[in-house]
C-alpha cells in the first residue's frame, strides 16, 4: 500500500477509487461525500445541498435558523449520523468547511 493510501482513507466505490469523508461537489446534488458504513463494510455516496442555492453562512440569524431546523433532524437520525444528509449540511455551514 503506497503512503497516499495511508494518509487519505481511500476506498473503491463502483469500481473507482473515492476519498472518505471528503465533501466534494456532486452530480445530482450541490455536494456528494463518500461514507463507510460501519455495519456492512459498505461505502455509501451520500447527497446533499440543492443546487444554485447560496446557504448564506455569514450571517449569524440565517446560521440559528438553519441550525435549529437542521439538529432537531439530526437528533431522530438513529444509527450512524454520517450517513445522514442533515449531517453533511451541517457540516458545511461550519466555517472551516472547504470544497
Amino acid at each position: 500500500m503506497s503512503l497516499y493510501h495511508l494518509l487519505i482513507d481511500m476506498a473503491k466505490y463502483r469500481g473507482r477509487e473515492v476519498k472518505l469523508n471528503k465533501p466534494s461537489r456532486g452530480d445530482v446534488k450541490k455536494f456528494k461525500v463518500f461514507v463507510r458504513d460501519k455495519k456492512t463494510g459498505n461505502v455509501k455516496k451520500i447527497n446533499f445541498g440543492q443546487k444554485g442555492m447560496s446557504i448564506g453562512r455569514n450571517d449569524p440569524a440565517r446560521r440559528r435558523s438553519f441550525n435549529a431546523r437542521m439538529g432537531a433532524i439530526l437528533k431522530e437520525v438513529k444509527g450512524q449520523k454520517t450517513l445522514s444528509p442533515a449531517y453533511w449540511s451541517l457540516q458545511a455551514w461550519k466555517k472551516g468547511f472547504k470544497i
